[in-house]
């Protein structure tokens, strides 16, 4: 058995949550969806967490025997986490919200969605506790979720001092093209599809990796620039349902008519996902010997 706070201090310094500050994406999503239905987030969740908007967010029984592993708290997530879970585990995720993230293939998403208060309140009576770290496991060295795709490609890191960009990474990877490196994709991140716009690429070497929300046409900018040839992220595109996601859907879509790259989709879950079953199963496992149980999302592209 081991201690949450030791679990927790462990995480804190790791990803050094204090160093980041204010999360600059969940500081504004999590009042956006809470405060319309009055629920009180600011006395819910634990103190840093409402300062930071990273780390320990729910405080469990203090001794922790098993960690479970999520990007998003989809209600199957939660259910499996409660249903599984004994007093003290913990749930660790990327995301303190749900987002729906949309279908390339099927129906837009909502976009950020709160947690149901039921869940809530069976996590805190099962004395269960749950911690998420966003940004700082995005720019992480070793634990980050680029690096995680950047190792199942084994690919070679090159960005160099000039790129001021610490969510994209660029790399070399061995000579392929969009149809293997598609198919290898599929593979890494066990989805049934990608989502595909630019050009088919009869030679790959040079790739730029955005897990999560890639679909920055900035940063695609900045890789045609750089001489990539493949851009792949979670995300190509936005596909939530309102005015900003159809914008920024226009707005890749006038860029995707223009490159020469092939731009590439793998999920914005599966995309993140893989740092968890990869390199934050092997952290909690060396460094508390602690059990740990993958829950991978039902539907990749939600």
């Amino acid at each position: 058995m081991n201690e949450l706070n030791e679990i927790v201090a462990r995480l804190d310094h790791e990803f050094q949550i204090e160093t980041f500050g204010k999360d600059i994406s969940f500081s504004r999503f999590i009042p956006t969806v809470y405060d319309p239905l009055k629920f009180g987030w600011k006395n819910t969740f634990e103190e840093k967490f409402v300062e930071l908007f990273n780390g320990l967010m729910l405080r469990g029984a203090p001794h922790v025997e098993k960690v479970f592993l999520a990007v998003f708290p989809t209600d199957s997530v939660l259910e499996r986490f409660i249903e599984e879970s004994k007093e003290g585990d913990m749930l660790f995720m990327h995301h303190p919200l749900l987002m729906e993230c949309g279908d390339p293939k099927g129906k837009w998403g909502k976009g950020f969605v709160p947690i149901k208060e039921k869940y809530i309140t069976q996590i805190k009576e099962k004395k269960l506790s749950v911690y998420t770290c966003h940004i700082p496991m995005d720019c992480h060295k070793q634990l980050g979720t680029n690096i995680a795709m950047a190792r199942a490609l084994n690919a070679t890191i090159i960005n160099s001092d000039d790129i001021n960009n610490e969510f994209v990474l660029y790399c070399e990877v061995e000579k392929t093209n969009s149809e293997e490196l598609i198919a290898k994709l599929k593979e890494i991140f066990e989805i049934p599809y990608v989502d595909f716009e630019g050009q088919i690429q009869n030679e790959i070497q040079k790739v730029a990796l955005v897990a999560g929300c890639g679909d920055v046409v900035d940063w695609m900018v900045e890789a045609e620039k750089n001489g990539v040839q493949a851009y792949i992220s979670g995300e190509i595109h936005c596909h939530i349902d309102n005015e900003y996601g159809k914008q920024k859907f226009k707005s890749m879509m006038d860029f995707a008519s223009t490159t020469s790259m092939s731009l590439i989709g793998v999920s914005h879950a599966a995309s993140e996902f893989l740092v968890l079953k990869t390199l934050m199963r092997k952290w909690f496992e060396h460094n508390f010997h602690l059990e740990t149980v993958l829950i991978a999302q039902e539907k990749w592209w939600y």
